[in-house]
Formats: structure tokens, C-alpha cells, sequence
């Protein structure tokens, strides 16, 4: 029962901040308001902010606290350290009247009939001025987990009010302005999900990088959630597409494997210390920590919270939520909500892009934090000790950062760590000021140099680098709101999923051209035919290497399904619902042998541009059941995705009895075109598709002409041979011609046309001719879209007579 100084949570609302802070208002809101809905939530109370405040009025505590923090100099270290420990221990000091232990150990009881006398609980700080729409508090002050017993509880909590004043609360409310007199300390008391004996992690309900909304992104880890929070850990990464989800749609958008070498269990018996890291298995660290149920169930748990959040708010509300699996009863539980606080503030349509020159040599990769490009003198910093050695503009390297580091964090011109995910405090702290941070490199520490000058670049998705030297970059400024959309759809070629969201800012029409050959090349890494026979695979070592590939899947080929759909789900998603043309693999026999085991089953060819490559290879029985399996990851992404605004294409269609034969095949691999809307395109790249395209068009939904190949057919030009380079020009007047023959074509058959290549880009000319013959669309590289679009408009506009 509620009393005084204590509120249960079925008791809070988000309206009660003043009274219980946010983090505890946000689990009694949860609890009261959404566990009806299925999204569990443990039970516990608040001590309100109001016991903080009668602790300190009993014992005469104010005026030393306040001689402790008067005239406090924040950019002074050693002096936020010395005057912080002494107003801990003014507060830890200061002894807890006996009425508010009373309703503290009545309260204590209550859970424990609920629970069972063996119940642990979780002691957490909720401050009052924590967890408001645009500030966050997390990790501020501090948390006790597994306490049990009436004296660790009571010294938990006086610990638990001590923390108000961390160096780093400290620091955090001198710069976002709050009064330290005027924040007050509740405390959550909870039951301990055993996650110790299970995961927990992190989830947004958007993509933390872009601000893209339609995500929910789930970090997980073995054990306890500190280590993901504070960046201890390198974690599993899940995304979940929330329309598709809404739609019955429910699958894992996206995975990636962390490395998760420690977790963090209990220590027993030890008030002060009552957790520790240990090891994990190789079997831990190989495999995901939730199985595709658990992360469907958090997504349900996300989407549900931010539509609460929402409607309560009257705003779209994206949230920054915790969460645990107990390892004792298997169930997952909310265990913090609170307003995510960075990508969802940025304001207005100014896109933004930073763009690096040069590329110089790779130092070090991880986790990507922002987009951005930062250059300085490499500080390495082992040691809390050393924080007052750094100087403003230098790269803060560490193996790890804690909230004590972010006085120092502030001056940085970039951030790399050893560890930690996209998650992590130090990526969260670098988002907050803006400045990009590279994570979980494993071995920045021992590979970057004191002194060196490095960069840090953001710019190019998931995947961080820090380059040796101070590389050249430029920033572009584009007020999308100023412009316009020209008649001519401006598509994108893509074809690494990571930097999906990220190019899905552009202004667009869709992706006129996703590569399906980054995803096999980058991800899968091996040929589709030797995950199907590996024992054609006459290499011990490549076998080896294929079993490393695939292990924990059922099947090998199951791996290939899965990482090709969820590669081009995750483009489709960045780009839902406009149109995403995916071309079905393209490599050439020489590429195909170079993928593993590849060379086990493709032909030695002295010209393989003109070779075994394309549709040629879809229907044949030499590559038939890896075009299967390009079948049924597509079948996968259009309906178990419920991505359906992917369109699939042909390449190198050489004559129409090969289209029949390959779309026949398709069909009897659960890809009939016109069946739940599914469109196929073909690329018109061969002389003979513009002469019959009257036949092609039956065949076809649309025709996207690849200029590169079409130029060099037509010209008789090998594009790969330089001594002959001279020759290759898009701009002939033949090549012109045969494109103006397939827009016609296109337009007098009602189907769409569509230009892939660099043409328009490279030579302006090229653009205007094509705006002239009426092409419905041109599909560009992404750092040519702006330019080629300001074109296409000026273009239209003189055609209309406009200028």
C-alpha cells in the first residue's frame, strides 16, 4: 500500500515527474497502462522525492551541501571530483528517519508476499528533472542491482540518494541548466528480472543514425544490461520494419552478430558490488542471444510504448527504451521508457552530408555514430586519472568511456573505443554533441598512435574508419524544402544495405537500381552452389570456412535466404512504400569464382563480359538451384516481409525464348509475375531488346536501360579494355538512338522506362536528352542526385518555357 513517501507503481502516472522523477513515473505509467496490453513490466515502488527531501531537512544537511557546491568551477576535473565526493557523503551520512524506514521495509514486504520471500530486488535513481522530452538523464546517477534483505535495501537506498550528486550529474545539470537545489532524488525498487541468467539490451523506436522512424532497433547482450549501456560489450543488433509489422507482417528486418566476450552476473553477499563481468562462452559469442520470437515480442513491446507515448504526448514520441529477459521464468519485460532524445529532435529540411575527398589508409573500423567527419591528434586515455591531460580538439581514443568521461567527452573532436555498440554510452554522449564516434574497433588503443593525426569518418553508413592523416572533406548544405520534384522520377542506384536509411533522405522517386551482388560479395561471401554442395568443394580449407559461414543455421542454404532477403529488405524498407527495382545477380563467371567455393563451379571463360552471365545462367542446370535460392529470399522480402514494393529485374536478357524460359522458372519458384502484384522489369542492355522490344514488352513490366552495357554492344567496345577506351561514349549518336527506339517502345507498349547509369550524371547533355525523348525515369549514384535533379529541373522548366 501506498503511504506518504512511497508509491507503488500501479499508483504513477507520467504525470507524477515532480513527485517520483521520470524513470519511475514512466514504469508506473507502463505498469498501470500497458500491462493490460501484453507488455510486461516487473512490480515495484517509488520513494518520492519529497523522502529525499525530508532526509536532508532532518539532518540539517542544506547549508553543507550547499558550502560543498557554491562557486563549483565544472571545467575544473579535480575540483568537480573533490566538491562531488564531499556532497555524497554529506547525503550517505545523513541517517534515514525511522517513519520513512518504516514505510520503506512495509513496502518491502509487500512485494515479498507478491514474490516469494526470496525475492531480489533492483534499487534505481529516478531524479525529478530526469528523463524530460529534450534532455536525458540516463546513467547519471546510480543503480544497485540484486539486493536483498531489509539492511543492503536501506543502504542501497541511501547510496541510491548520494548519487545525485556524481561528478557527472553534476557536470550534466550545470550545462543543461538545472538548479542542483531544485532536483530532487526518488528511488525505484523493483523486482531483479534475471537477466544475469539471461539477455537485455537497448531498443528505439527509431533508427538512432538517421532518425529514421520506421525501425524499432534492438541492441542485445549475455547477462545484465549495464554492460550494453555503458558500452562494455560489442552487442547483437536487431531491426524490426514497424508498418510491415503493424500490417501482420512480422519478421526480423535486419541482424548483426556482436562479439559479446563478457556478461554480467551476480556477485553475492556484497552491498557495494553486487554484480561482476565474466567471460563468455565461444558458443555465447558465435550465436544471436534472441531467437526471432523475442525480437518480434520487444518490437510489440516498442511499437506499443511509442503509441502510448504518442497519444499521451499528442506527438509523434519516439522512445529510448530498456529491457530484460528472466532467465528463470523465460519472459521478456520493459524495465525503462523514456523520450529518445536526439534524432528525434532535429528540426527543419536541411540535409546535411559529409563528404570525404580522399581515401587514405584504414587504421582502424567499427560502429558508425552519426554521419560525420572529424580530423585531430590522436589521445589515448586508459585511465580515469588521466581526463585533465586532454585538450580540446583531439580524437578521445579509449578502450571504453563511462559518465565520469564526459567533461573531457564535450571537447572531443571524435570519439573511438575498443568497445561497445551503436548503444553504448560513448555513441550516445557523441549523438548528444554532435561530433561522430567510432565504436567497438576492438584494438584502437594498441594500433593508433599518441600524437597521430587521424580521421574519423561517419559518412558512409553502419561502418566507421579512421584514417591515417588529416584527410581532406567537404559539408553540403540542401534546403529540401525549397525543392521542387521534377516531372522525371530521379531514382537511386543502391546496393549496400547500410547506408540505406541514410540515403533515404535524398530526395527520391525510389531505388531504380538495387544491386543484389554487394549483399553476396560483402555478406554471404559465399557461392550459392558450394552452400548447397559443399562436397564438391574440393578444398578442405574452403569447406571449412563454409561450415564457419553457416553454422548455427539448419540448412546452408537457409544462411543465403535469409542474409540476401534481410541485405534487400532493409533497402526496400529505407524506401517503403516508393518503388525498389532489385536486380537479380549479376556477377560474371570470374566473379562467381571468386566468392568461396565459387571456383569449384564456374567455367574458365576468355571473355566473360560477353560469357555466362545473367538470365543465361537463371533456367540453366548449372546454376538453377542458386537462382532458387535468389527466388525464395525474394518470395521472402515481398511476403514475409511484406515488402511489396520491390520489383525484380532481369539482366542480360538475351533473346525472348530466354525470357520465357527464366520467368517460367520463377514462377515455379513462387515468383509469378502479376501474382500479389509483383512486377518484372528487364534491363534493356542488348541491341536485340531494342529491335523486339514489342515482344519483350509482353513479357515485361517495364524496361530500365543499362547504358554501360548497351554502349558497348552497340559500339563493339570492350568497356574493360583501355587501349580501346577512347572508342566507349555513351554519347554516340547510335547509342542515342537506341535508347530513344526503347522510350518509344516502352511508351507505345504502356510500359515503364527507366535509365541506370552514370550518363546522365557525367555529361548534363545526356540528362536534357533524355528529359526530351520522355523517359519516365534515371537512376543515379547518390552523391549525383542533387546535382542531376537542380538539372532535370532546370531542363523542364526551359521545355515548358519557363525561363
Amino acid at each position: 500500500m501506498s503511504g506518504r513517501y512511497i508509491r507503488f507503481f500501479k499508483d504513477i502516472r507520467i504525470e507524477d515527474v515532480p513527485l517520483v522523477g521520470g524513470k519511475n513515473a514512466s514504469l508506473g505509467e507502463m505498469y498501470r497502462e500497458l500491462s493490460p496490453q501484453g507488455v510486461k513490466v516487473p512490480n515495484g515502488f517509488a520513494i518520492t522525492g519529497e523522502a529525499y527531501r525530508y532526509l536532508l531537512d532532518q539532518a540539517d544537511a542544506w547549508p553543507a551541501l550547499h558550502a560543498a557546491l557554491d562557486g563549483l568551477d565544472p571545467t575544473n576535473v579535480t575540483d568537480l571530483a573533490e566538491r562531488g565526493a564531499r556532497a555524497r557523503e554529506i547525503i550517505y551520512s545523513a541517517p534515514l528517519p525511522a517513519d520513512l524506514q518504516t514505510e520503506i521495509l512495509t513496502a518491502y514486504a509487500e512485494l515479498r508476499t507478491e514474490y516469494g520471500e526470496a525475492l531480489s530486488v533492483a534499487v534505481r535513481s529516478s531524479a525529478t528533472a530526469e528523463d524530460l522530452p529534450t534532455a536525458s538523464f540516463a546513467g547519471q546517477q546510480d543503480t544497485y542491482l540484486n539486493i536483498s534483505g531489509e539492511a543492503a535495501l536501506l543502504d542501497a537506498c541511501r547510496r541510491c540518494f548520494a548519487s545525485l550528486f556524481t561528478d557527472r550529474a553534476i557536470h550534466y545539470r550545470v550545462n543543461q541548466g538545472f538548479d542542483h537545489f531544485k532536483v530532487a532524488l526518488s528511488v525505484a525498487i523493483m523486482k531483479m528480472v534475471r537477466s544475469d541468467k539471461a539477455t537485455s539490451g537497448v531498443m528505439f523506436s527509431l533508427d538512432t543514425e538517421t532518425g529514421f522512424r520506421d525501425v524499432v532497433f534492438i541492441t542485445a547482450s549475455w547477462g545484465l544490461g549495464e554492460n550494453v549501456v555503458q558500452g562494455a560489450v560489442d552487442p547483437d543488433e536487431f531491426y524490426v520494419f514497424k508498418p510491415a509489422f503493424l500490417r501482420g507482417k512480422k519478421a526480423v528486418l535486419r541482424r548483426v552478430l556482436g562479439s559479446k566476450k563478457i556478461k554480467m552476473i551476480y556477485t553475492e553477499g556484497d552491498t557495494r558490488h553486487s554484480t561482476r563481468n565474466v567471460a563468455t562462452h565461444r558458443h555465447e559469442q558465435e550465436s544471436f542471444c534472441l531467437s526471432d520470437a523475442d525480437v518480434l515480442t520487444l518490437a510489440d513491446y516498442a511499437i506499443k510504448v511509442e503509441q502510448h507515448y504518442s497519444q499521451k504526448m499528442h506527438a509523434s514520441r519516439p522512445m529510448d527504451m530498456e529491457w530484460a529477459k528472466d532467465g528463470t521464468d523465460g519472459q521478456l519485460y520493459m524495465v525503462q521508457a523514456r523520450p529518445e532524445t536526439v534524432a528525434s529532435q532535429k528540426q527543419g529540411q536541411v540535409l546535411e552530408e559529409y563528404i570525404l575527398n580522399d581515401q587514405g589508409t584504414v587504421l582502424v573500423q567499427g560502429r558508425a555514430v552519426g554521419g560525420k567527419i572529424a580530423s585531430g591528434p590522436v589521445h589515448i586515455i586508459s585511465d580515469v586519472k588521466h581526463l585533465a591531460a586532454f585538450k580540446p580538439g583531439e580524437i578521445l581514443v579509449a578502450e571504453t568511456t563511462t559518465p565520469d568521461w564526459e567533461p573531457i567527452m564535450k571537447e572531443a573532436a571524435a570519439i573511438v573505443t575498443n568497445r561497445g555498440g551503436r548503444t553504448c554510452h560513448a555513441a550516445i554522449i557523441a549523438r548528444e554533441l554532435g561530433i561522430p564516434a567510432v565504436v567497438g574497433t576492438d584494438q584502437a588503443t594498441t594500433t593508433l598512435k599518441e600524437g597521430d593525426s587521424v580521421t574519423v569518418s561517419c559518412a558512409m553508413g553502419d561502418i566507421g574508419n579512421v584514417y591515417a592523416g588529416a584527410l581532406p572533406f567537404t559539408v553540403r548544405h540542401t534546403d529540401l524544402a525549397t525543392l521542387p520534384r521534377p516531372v522525371t522520377k530521379i531514382m537511386i542506384n543502391l546496393g549496400n544495405p547500410e547506408i540505406a536509411f541514410q540515403t533515404s533522405m535524398l530526395p527520391n522517386d525510389g531505388i531504380g537500381l538495387a544491386r543484389m551482388e554487394f549483399i553476396i560479395n560483402s555478406v554471404i561471401k559465399a557461392h550459392p552452389m558450394a552452400l548447397l554442395h559443399p562436397e564438391q568443394v574440393e578444398d578442405a580449407h574452403e569447406r571449412n570456412a563454409l561450415a564457419a559461414l553457416t553454422l548455427g543455421y539448419a540448412q546452408p542454404a537457409d544462411f543465403f535466404v535469409e542474409r540476401l532477403s534481410e541485405g534487400i529488405g532493409t533497402i526496400a524498407a529505407a524506401f517503403y512504400p516508393k518503388p525498389v527495382v532489385v536486380r537479380m545477380s549479376d556477377f560474371k563467371s570470374n566473379e562467381y569464382a571468386a566468392l568461396l567455393g565459387g571456383r569449384w563451379f564456374e567455367p574458365e571463360e576468355d571473355n566473360p563480359m560477353l560469357g555466362f552471365r545473367g538470365a543465361s545462367r537463371y533456367a540453366h542446370p548449372a546454376y538453377a538451384e542458386g537462382f532458387r535460392l535468389e527466388c525464395l529470399a525474394m518470395k521472402r522480402v515481398r511476403e514475409e516481409m511484406g515488402l511489396d514494393n520491390v520489383i525484380l529485374m532481369l539482366p542480360f536478357v538475351r533473346r525472348v525464348q530466354e525470357a520465357d524460359d527464366v520467368l517460367a522458372k520463377m514462377a515455379e519458384f513462387g515468383l509469378r509475375r502479376g501474382e500479389n502484384g509483383l512486377q518484372v522489369y528487364a534491363m534493356c542492355e542488348i541491341p536485340n531488346n531494342v529491335i523486339l522490344i514489342d515482344q519483350f514488352a509482353k513479357r515485361f513490366d517495364g524496361f530500365s536501360i543499362g547504358s554501360n552495357d548497351l554502349t558497348q554492344l552497340t559500339l563493339g567496345v570492350d568497356r574493360d579494355s583501355a587501349i580501346v577506351a577512347f572508342d566507349y561514349d555513351e554519347r554516340d549518336d547510335g547509342v542515342k538512338e537506341m535508347i530513344r527506339l526503347a522510350v518509344e517502345g516502352c511508351a507505345r507498349n504502356g510500359i515503364h522506362s527507366g535509365l541506370c547509369g552514370q550518363a546522365p550524371s557525367d555529361y548534363p547533355e545526356m540528362a536534357e536528352f533524355l528529359v526530351q525523348i520522355g523517359i519516365q525515369s534515371m537512376s543515379l549514384n547518390p552523391d549525383t542526385v542533387l546535382a542531376t535533379t537542380l538539372h532535370v529541373l532546370d531542363v523542364e522548366k526551359k521545355r515548358r518555357g519557363e525561363v
